[in-house]
């Protein structure tokens, strides 16, 4: 179980003890990135500042985007601490820290943005000297700093890397009957989850999970997972007993 893997830490999640027990016993390379949303609407409802969103991505002014920045890198280093302190050496890096994730700002919607470039070369440096990347979804353009969705920039990194994509989230995976769990998709190919979405199946807030693995697989990830941030998920999840795995063919 030592395959190298990109997982995506939801921030519904909060990194509990188990979770981050289980990412520092992974025996292979990992680069995690992580979200914030639910501290980010805090903190910006506590400072006064309004949270509008726009196609499920947050309207960033620059006045918000200094919170997100703030509250992303603590979430960032509070991660790569724990697992340091659990025995794997990490560092929290921001996607701007060295150029690492470059951005390109999305029209009308403040400083929010897309990856249009990952330095894979950073990455697998790190990785080499024995550290694990904790990455903050923040990429930069000739402007600043932008705000990237979370799940978009864990999918441009593992592209860029070649590597698998496991979103861990607040759900178990896809299910035909989401009340029943011995109705769970172990393994879906990107039609037969485009025809579970015409269906109905996959609907609500599963859509944006599903659509994250499936812009993983398009960026050159070689397979993407959606499974629920428990303690032995990342074995379960290789093994096809837990989650909901996306792979071409």
């Amino acid at each position: 179980m030592s395959e190298p893997l990109v997982v995506k830490i939801g921030g519904s999640l909060r990194a509990p003890e188990a979770l981050l027990e289980e990412l520092a016993q992974y025996p292979g390379p990992l680069v995690l990135v992580h979200g914030g949303g639910p501290e980010i609407g805090a903190w910006l409802d506590r400072l006064g500042l309004e949270s509008r969103f726009e196609g499920g991505l947050r309207v960033t002014p620059p006045e918000a985007m200094e919170v997100v920045e703030m509250v992303l890198t603590a979430i960032g280093k509070r991660l790569a601490g724990g697992l340091s302190r659990r025995g794997r050496r990490a560092l929290g890096l921001s996607g701007q820290d060295a150029l690492l994730l470059q951005g390109k700002a999305l029209p009308g919607l403040g400083r929010v943005g897309e990856v249009v470039g990952v330095d894979k070369a950073l990455l697998l440096s790190l990785l080499e000297a024995g550290y694990t990347p904790v990455v903050s979804p923040i990429a930069l353009d000739g402007e600043g700093p932008l705000n990237v969705n979370a799940d978009t920039a864990a999918g441009a990194v593992a592209g860029a890397l070649g590597w698998p994509a496991v979103f861990l989230t607040d759900v178990e995976g896809v299910y035909q009957d989401p009340k029943d769990p011995r109705t769970r998709f172990p393994r879906l190919t990107p039609q037969e989850a485009a025809r579970l979405r015409a269906e109905g199946v996959v609907q609500g807030g599963m859509i944006p999970k599903v659509e994250a693995a499936l812009f993983a697989l398009r960026q050159g990830a070689p397979w993407a997972a959606i499974a629920r941030g428990r303690e032995g998920v990342l074995r379960a999840v290789l093994s096809g007993e837990a989650g909901t795995l996306f792979k071409e063919g």
